[in-house]
């Protein structure tokens, strides 16, 4: 007897841990079958006037009895369905741009707004909420082609500042035919910064040499270990210079009202302050004029999802699995520069 139960102990957790790895690889296939869609580039679209409506649903749902619920959801369903049978309501198409020094973000931003040219039509307005430090002058340059691209077919741009257009970030806000601002967002910084180490003279002391060989006078003026001459510093100024005049004439040419003269100094300024000096229009956040919006428009949110390697999208399906399975959620995690 004592074998016996033995072995029926033995038997029960072998079938246990088998059907434990069983139901873990069935929610692994699972979770990337419900996420095979990620896998692919690929276009998003939300329409934030369910999420608003949703959200404010929510609210009133802890505020009525059962019969005024019912009542609610009645009224959301009549709403739907009259926007459904309308279609005459102007939409608007909202992105988001959130810079780093290279503006990675712009290889997202073509895809996008080649998405919302394709369907595009008379009355359609885009909107662009936009948080960027600046960076490389050429990435940005792109950037703010991409959002040309819009103006160019003759649709309207607005652009909201929630925290931070500087530099190459102002450079892209400035083509919008109408800037919004929080009262306490970072614009400006219309200036030109260049700096690179010079290590010719600790090379110098180790006895160590380098040859740099060039075809052109200017094919190379300072460089990271090279003997830099003075001539090649007054080059590379110019350049520098020359660069910034490109960058002051282009805020002339998408807001004839600034003062140019007076702003491309490098400096920064508060919106409350930066909307003194017409570098914005009006001071609001982007939460207050999609909620506006929302009343009589109809908004979508477009996002390109790039591919995603099968880790990430393995991992991603786990996180949203045990964010199902604990009511309380997760915290966000904090992100400082």
């Amino acid at each position: 007897m004592e074998f016996l139960t033995d072995y029926g102990l033995f038997v029960a957790k072998t079938a246990t841990a088998v059907i434990a790895l069983l139901a873990a690889v069935a929610g692994a296939v699972a979770l990337l079958s419900r996420h095979k869609k990620e896998a692919r580039d690929g276009i998003r679209v939300r329409k934030l006037n369910d999420q608003y409506e949703d959200m404010a649903l929510a609210i009133k749902r802890e505020m009525v009895d059962k019969e005024g619920l019912k009542r609610l959801k009645k009224e959301q369903k009549a709403r739907h369905k009259k926007r459904r049978e309308g279609g005459g309501r102007e939409r608007v198409f909202v992105l988001n741009f959130d810079g780093d020094i290279k503006a990675s973000a712009v290889s997202a931003l073509r895809e996008e707004i080649t998405a919302f040219l394709s369907v595009a039509r008379a009355g359609d307005t885009v909107f662009l909420r936009l948080q960027s430090g600046g960076g490389m002058v050429h990435a940005y340059g792109l950037a703010a082609s991409q959002l040309m691209r819009i103006r160019a077919r003759g649709f309207p741009l607005t652009i909201a500042v929630d925290k931070i257009a500087a530099s190459g970030g102002y450079m892209m806000a400035c083509v919008a035919e109408r800037i919004l601002a929080a009262p306490f967002a970072i614009v400006g910084s219309i200036g030109v910064v260049a700096q690179i180490p010079n290590f010719n003279r600790l090379l110098k002391k180790h006895d160590i040499d380098l040859e740099l060989i060039t075809a052109g006078e200017y094919k190379r003026t300072l460089t990271l270990f090279g003997e830099n001459t003075d001539k090649a510093r007054r080059k590379f100024s110019e350049e520098i210079a020359d660069t910034h005049e490109l960058f002051k004439q282009f805020i002339r040419d998408n807001r004839p009202g600034v003062d140019i003269e007076k702003v491309a100094t490098g400096e920064h300024w508060f919106g409350t302050r930066a909307r003194d000096l017409n570098l914005v229009d009006e001071l609001k956040t982007s939460d207050d004029w999609l909620l506006e919006q929302s009343k009589d428009k109809d908004l979508y949110e477009i996002t390109y999802q790039g591919k995603r390697p099968f880790m990430a999208r393995l991992f991603s399906g786990m996180e949203s699995l045990l964010e199902r399975a604990t009511p309380w959620g997760r915290e966000e995690p904090r992100r400082f520069m």
